[in-house]
């Protein structure tokens, strides 16, 4: 049986590990073949290696033009042409706005909102000259609603959604489509459950929720903020970005998905 999006070539940021291997792995088994793109080059090798498609690992840091550029030009030159690109490559470092270390805060909408717009400037001038294509946005419910103690992270998501709205509005006559997935708390990852740098260790060292004391008290107060009483998975958001890549989603453009459980509605 073949898949939504068989015959497409899809390039994939942050594709290595976490979210973006599983959004990788995903396309793969939608027909996809692959040009996986990473900081970590062995993890994008072999993320690309272990899809069973056409599939290309190669290192990119997303904040570099010239890493950006390099990496289209692989996937047209490899795999012929570029239908889908998902910009999923992004870091989040949480601390209270009076403390909050300026570098730090610069590195995050460096590769948030910085990748971002490189990814999509990339994207666009391959995708003009075949006639159109989908560009998605890993942002996060961040980017509709303010984020104590994460002003970095929400302040680079508030700007991809603009950014998504703008490329959408530029894009159209031209048949590239640009929206976002905004995904809600991914409880179970790694990037939340890292004993050592995940989410539920920062937040608690943050303060972020008040009266907390261990990471267990704070999951429980990120799950009973979900109207649907768990926490966001991969499975979740891949299915969203595979319906905004496909071709059932044609008319929609510039949209930026809430994928929450119902904790962000707009």
């Amino acid at each position: 049986m073949n898949g939504a999006l068989e015959g497409k070539v899809a390039v994939v940021t942050g594709g290595a590990q976490g979210l973006g291997r599983a959004i990788s792995e995903r396309l793969a088994r939608e027909g996809c073949d692959l040009v996986v793109g990473d900081v970590n080059e062995a993890g994008a090798k072999e993320a690309a290696t272990a899809s069973g498609r056409r599939a290309v690992g190669v290192r990119v840091d997303v904040t570099s033009e010239a890493d950006v550029e390099a990496m289209f030009e692989l996937a047209v030159r490899e795999l012929g042409r570029v239908d889908i690109v998902v910009a999923n490559a992004g870091i989040l470092i949480a601390e209270p706005i009076e403390i909050a270390d300026a570098d730090r805060w610069h590195a995050v909408l460096d590769v948030n909102l910085w990748g971002y717009f490189l990814t999509a400037k990339h994207a666009c001038r391959v995708m003009r000259r075949q006639g159109g294509g989908s560009i998605v946005n890993v942002s996060s419910k961040s980017g509709k609603r303010g984020s104590a103690a994460n002003s970095a992270y929400s302040a680079s998501k508030f700007g991809g959604v603009g950014l998504t709205q703008s490329v959408a509005l530029e894009m159209a006559p031209h048949n590239i489509r640009c929206n976002a997935v905004c995904p809600g708390n991914l409880l179970d990852s790694p990037l939340w459950t890292d004993p050592e740098t995940g989410l539920l260790v920062q937040y608690l060292r943050a303060g972020k929720v008040p009266g907390a004391e261990t990471v267990e008290d704070v999951r429980k107060a990120y799950v009973e903020a979900v109207p649907m009483r768990r926490g966001c998975t991969y499975d979740d958001v891949c299915d969203a970005v595979v319906f905004l890549a496909s071709d059932s989603s044609s008319y929609i453009t510039g949209v930026a998905l809430s994928v929450t459980g119902g904790q962000e509605m707009n």
